[in-house]
């Protein structure tokens, strides 16, 4: 069986701690979707790190770490992580395994992804300017280029049509993007080396024999459910499928191979780029929310909107993801507020409703809340349940009330020790 790591939000959620303090328990951690424009932050021994394409898994010595056919590979921001890791006593040549079915991001990508950008305007959607979309496009429009190319001597023919192309379509969207292709062709060159290094696989037939031989394998989950290409608040979404159902398609997992689907969500909601958000706060509490929590987003820097917890939002994140345990980070960015206010339904079109419409701007829904008492005390160097406040284990337990899925983790900190078992 294989077990999932979902966010349940906009993304954000802390899916990379999760990941690290969970892999001590699993053989194989396998990243499924996405690509560089997710960021997985770690801290343990006083260090941060910033994983954007390697699996969270990887500084773990126990486990091997898969990046997945429904990824999308950036050589030159991959070969960046590697080099950050050449610090760590990490075998990266047998610890890291690529799918050959992987899509690769091209220099020309990231440019058809800025002008595309440009040329919305005020409509932008944030993009991360990563070139993810045009590469999606091209896997789904059927010429795209893949790990696998890399193997055969025609791999840079098969580039030089694709990147010709696109420098046609960036005329098309009649916007000036100065740029050094030869530059970028350069790094990107580098970065197929560093690439070439690593071990390429048929992850799909790796993963069923592993499954046959018992070996306890974990999918990782980059984004939020909210961001789904099709489930998502469209089109202010990511390119791909951030679901459950997106593990089965990104590593060729059959359905009922799937077990345990764990669901990560902050105590809070946050979101970063443009978009819907119902709970999105604009005064002080949404400020002390950005502050202590530092919002900030991992890949970009940009700040990220802060508001309260969407329980209407979750529930359906939940129910698309079959959720069956759900973690909930950043409890301790709560301390201090006098009231935690939860969004339990919308107005829309004259009346009150639960679950998530077909559109939640601001024009259509409205949040309707409901108010929980606050706590004060310090939380990150709590190690036990026991030690909660009771304003926050009633917050918990309204939680699991209204969304019957035990909530089994509480994280109190970033670093992976401050984690209660719940």
């Amino acid at each position: 069986m294989v077990d999932l790591l979902l966010g349940l939000q906009w993304g954000d959620e802390g899916k990379g701690k999760i990941v690290d303090v969970l892999t001590k328990d699993y053989d194989i951690i396998a990243r499924f979707q996405g690509g560089p424009n997710a960021g997985h932050t770690l801290e343990f021994d006083g260090i941060k790190h910033v994983l954007h394409t390697i699996p969270s898994g990887i500084f773990h010595k126990n486990a091997i770490n898969i990046v997945g056919n429904g990824v999308v590979i950036d050589p030159v921001i991959f070969k960046k992580e590697l080099d950050n890791l050449e610090q760590f006593d990490i075998d990266i040549t047998a610890k890291l395994l690529i799918s050959r079915k992987a899509h690769l991001i091209l220099p020309t990508h990231r440019l058809l992804d800025a002008a595309s950008e440009a040329s919305k305007g005020k409509a932008k959607i944030g993009s991360t300017l990563k070139g993810i979309g045009p590469t999606y496009m091209d896997k789904t429009g059927r010429n795209g280029m893949r790990v696998g190319d890399l193997e055969f001597d025609t791999w840079k023919e098969k580039y030089r049509a694709l990147a010709n192309k696109h420098q046609a379509l960036l005329g098309f969207h009649n916007i000036d993007i100065e740029y050094d292709l030869n530059e970028l062709e350069n790094e990107f060159c580098e970065g197929i080396d560093a690439l070439k290094k690593l071990k390429f696989i048929d992850s799909e037939q790796y993963i069923f024999d592993a499954m046959g031989q018992g070996k306890k394998i974990l999918a990782e989950g980059a984004q939020g459910s909210l961001l789904d290409i099709d489930f998502g608040t469209y089109p202010y979404v990511t390119s791909s499928n951030t679901t459950a159902a997106g593990a089965c398609t990104g590593l060729g997992v059959a359905p009922g191979k799937i077990g345990k689907v764990i669901g990560i969500f902050k105590a809070y909601a946050t979101r970063v780029g443009s978009g819907p958000f119902p709970s999105e706060l604009f005064d002080e509490d949404g400020k002390t929310m950005s502050r202590v929590g530092n919002e900030f987003g991992a890949t970009t820097g940009r700040p990220r909107r802060c508001g309260w917890l969407d329980l209407v939002a979750l529930k359906y994140a939940i129910q698309i993801n079959g959720v069956t345990d759900l973690m909930m980070m950043k409890a301790d960015v709560l301390s201090g507020f006098e009231t935690i206010k939860v969004c339990t339904g919308y107005h829309y079109k004259g009346e009150e409703i639960q679950h998530l419409p077909y559109t939640i701007d601001e024009f259509a829904v409205s949040p309707v809340y409901t108010e929980l008492p606050g706590w004060k005390k310090d939380l990150t160097q709590m190690t036990t349940s026991d030690e909660l406040p009771p304003a926050l284990k009633g917050y918990i337990q309204f939680l699991e009330k209204e969304l019957k899925v035990p909530i089994k983790i509480v994280s109190v900190g970033p670093d992976r020790t401050q984690t209660i078992y719940r």
